[in-house]
């Protein structure tokens, strides 16, 4: 019973290869049954883009554009598409996969499902749609990505709170075939944010994504441990601040 208590980290921010190494070290521990199954929120300090595990980072990333302002660039290990963080809530969800639907698209669904639920706390109607988005009037405001590994479920994936489209398509290059699958032709014009809904104050859309994640599920306020914490900076300076790794063809 004790390994389905889920740890809740409080939010932290950090750059862009810690926090992606963050991810990889609790994986670990709890892996190796040191850490339970993990519930994390973070943000992004500075602001920064993520390409997917199998992306050629030239063909999705304007890298002038990430120099100009201060934006970091990092791969991570799941799949999917680039993303731009800046203001939003990520979270992680890590644990042993018999603890998430098998199926991968179901597990997507009650994960968008917690997501769903945070934004009907703030009052805003959201709506999940396959694979992995949350839609508020059609528009994106989640999305999240996925991996399993030797038993272990990972996802990760964001909630929008403010958006600077400027800043945004600056940085993100979208791709022709992107533009031709969709009806709307402008892709700054597909997104959403909280604040753009509801002018809702940071703190409730903190509080929201805790109760929605914790919602029907035993679980403690915790703290990373002091190996987690080590191991995480060494993954951060071997892997995910690693030229070779993120420039990888």
């Amino acid at each position: 019973m004790l390994r389905k208590r889920w740890r809740v980290l409080r939010y932290e921010t950090a750059g862009a290869a810690y926090n992606m190494a963050l991810d990889e070290a609790i994986a670990e521990a709890v892996a190796f049954r040191v850490a339970g199954p993990t519930i994390r929120f973070y943000g992004w300090d500075p602001a920064a883009v993520s390409v997917g595990r199998f992306q050629k980072l030239e063909e999705v990333v304007d890298l002038e554009g990430c120099r100009r302002l201060g934006v970091d660039v990092v791969r991570r290990s799941t799949g999917g598409g680039a993303v731009f963080h800046d203001q939003e809530m990520t979270y992680s969800v890590i644990c042993p996969e018999d603890m998430m639907p098998a199926d991968i698209n179901e597990a997507y669904r009650e994960i968008g499902g917690w997501i769903v639920n945070a934004l009907k706390l703030i009052g805003i109607e959201g709506t999940f749609e396959p694979i992995n988005d949350v839609l508020v009037k059609g528009k994106k405001i989640s999305g999240s990505a996925q991996s399993r590994r030797q038993g272990m479920f990972v996802q990760h994936g964001t909630l929008i709170y403010d958006l600077d489209r400027v800043k945004m398509f600056s940085v993100l290059k979208v791709p022709r075939d992107k533009l031709d699958s969709h009806s709307i032709g402008d892709p700054a014009e597909r997104v959403t944010s909280v604040r753009e809904q509801r002018k809702v104050p940071w703190e409730y859309v903190e509080a929201a994504m805790a109760n929605a994640f914790i919602m029907n599920r035993e679980w403690y306020a915790g703290d990373l441990t002091s190996d987690e914490l080590a191991r995480a900076e060494l993954i951060a300076r071997m892997r995910y601040g690693n030229d070779e790794w993120t420039f990888e063809r």
